[in-house]
């Protein structure tokens, strides 16, 4: 039974949103620890118990990061070609970041000298938070509008810079998505450590849980208040060519807030990203550690369903020609295509989950300091 190509689209779009949540929550975690790793580490025992906890699993947690790049590329070819090339340095900085993270987990230990190891701690810090900012820098700038263009042939212009994207309000995406991160990099480490390392990482994440709730509200209040929204004023293109051109769109005051006016059941996003935080707070006060990090999940997909929701049908306006804005009708591969991937995922990401949830499975349990200092059992 084959599908329309409107509902396939949907689909689509909330697969994307999926597959972008699952990188956030477990490398989230992973960019969150090495943030701490200077503050929630004090003793070279301690930041090797930091590094043992995320040693066994961050490499697969970058599966997310492909999975989404590859179904952005196959599935909405427009927004790939637009984010890629316009984000081109932004980007550059994120790859350089986690080329260097996987560079100090095998190279930290190889000597016993505290500057040489000091020096790729200050490398694991650096490449968990560029990711996290940047990232989040990224998602500010998508909401008021990426610099681009199309030509009558469809050919692509950007005309933004790398300095332009750091604008205030990005700025303050940026900073959300780093509280979000350190906080959710907290509950992990109260969840697989003990002693004076937990302790200081429920300290920071409390101190993170809140700066994550006062800079969500404060962003989501910016958002009203100083962003324009994007609405289109034709007759949307469901089912027509994947062609941007074909529609009118305008800058309205509040259009990111349409959709929870005209279905106040998505409300429950922005709601799950504060109540999520705020629970999370509880847990890590509490030392309540499972209730932590489940609440610090449900906190970023929260987060990141609130930037869906208020976007919906868009996927990427355009502050230079509106009408050129990505939506989800009109910027998406052909319906064949779609339905093939549709298949192949229906497939793969059950084995992805289930292979994964196995992983974790096995590797469930704290860091044992005892069995680091004896090099029983650990990689880092």
């Amino acid at each position: 039974m084959s599908l329309d190509y409107e509902t396939l689209k949907v689909i689509w779009w909330l697969l994307i949103g999926v597959l972008l949540i699952g990188f956030a929550v477990t490398d989230g975690f992973d960019l969150g620890s090495g943030m701490l790793l200077p503050f929630a580490g004090r003793t070279d025992l301690e930041r090797r118990v930091i590094i043992n906890s995320v040693g066994p699993v961050w490499e697969g947690n970058q599966v997310w990061l492909i999975l989404g790049g590859g179904a952005i590329f196959a599935a909405w070819p427009p927004l790939y070609a637009v984010s890629f090339s316009g984000f081109y340095l932004a980007m550059f900085a994120i790859l350089v970041a986690l080329i260097l993270r996987p560079v100090a987990f095998k190279f930290r230990s190889k000597r016993e000298g505290a500057g040489w190891r000091a020096r790729w701690d200050a490398v694991l810090c650096f490449s968990g938070f560029v990711p996290a900012l940047i990232f989040g820098v990224a998602i500010g700038n998508v909401l008021q509008g990426v610099p681009f263009r199309f030509s009558p042939d469809m050919h692509i212009f950007y005309e933004g810079t790398f300095f332009g994207l750091l604008n205030p309000f990005a700025a303050l995406c940026g900073l959300v998505s780093v509280a979000m991160l350190v906080l959710h990099g907290s509950a992990w480490l109260q969840l697989k450590t003990t002693g004076p390392v937990a302790e200081r990482a429920r300290l920071f994440g409390s101190v993170a849980a809140v700066a994550s709730i006062l800079l969500y509200a404060l962003a989501g209040y910016a958002l009203w208040a100083w962003v324009s929204g994007y609405a289109v004023t034709s007759a949307l293109p469901v089912d027509g060519p994947s062609n941007p051109l074909l529609k009118t769109v305008t800058l309205q005051h509040g259009a990111w807030f349409a959709n929870y006016a005209a279905h106040s059941w998505t409300l429950a996003a922005p709601a799950l990203g504060l109540v999520g935080a705020l629970l999370a707070l509880l847990g890590l006060r509490l030392r309540r550690e499972l209730l932590a990090m489940l609440a610090s999940t449900l906190s970023i997909a929260g987060i990141v369903l609130s930037v869906g929701a208020s976007m919906f049908p868009f996927i990427l306006p355009s502050s230079l020609d509106p009408r050129a804005s990505l939506m989800v009708w009109d910027a998406s591969s052909s319906h064949l295509t779609l339905f093939i991937m549709l298949v192949v995922t229906a497939v793969f990401i059950p084995l992805i989950v289930a292979y994964t949830s196995w992983v974790y499975h096995v590797l469930w349990g704290k860091v044992d300091a005892d069995a680091i200092r004896e090099d029983r059992g650990h990689a880092y």
